[in-house]
């Protein structure tokens, strides 16, 4: 009796099932690694990643959407979306 094992590669059919996360776009990553100081509200001296400033109350949804869109598409550098996402927080923040 002869014993066929799978045809195959094992960890091929491990990440089809999903066992491991999607890996994240580059500029996301580069989004979650830039932190700005924060100088206003409750963030006042305290480093921030601009992800989590994206996507903190701080900055209505439809305007972090907008900046994601247009950062991903290379419409915005990173440094345009740390000036906006630093004045919006400011903003806010004061009001």
């Amino acid at each position: 009796i002869t014993v066929k094992g799978a045809n195959r590669d094992p960890v091929t059919a491990t990440q089809e099932q999903g066992d491991n996360p999607p890996s994240e776009e580059p500029w996301e990553t580069t989004l979650k690694t830039t932190a700005v100081d924060i100088e206003a509200g409750e963030l006042r001296g305290h480093k921030v990643s601009l992800w989590d400033l994206l996507h903190s109350r701080y900055i209505p949804e439809e305007n972090s959407r907008e900046l994601l869109e247009l950062y991903a598409a290379g419409e915005l550098s990173l440094e345009q979306v740390r000036s906006v996402v630093s004045t919006i927080v400011s903003r806010t923040a004061a009001a």
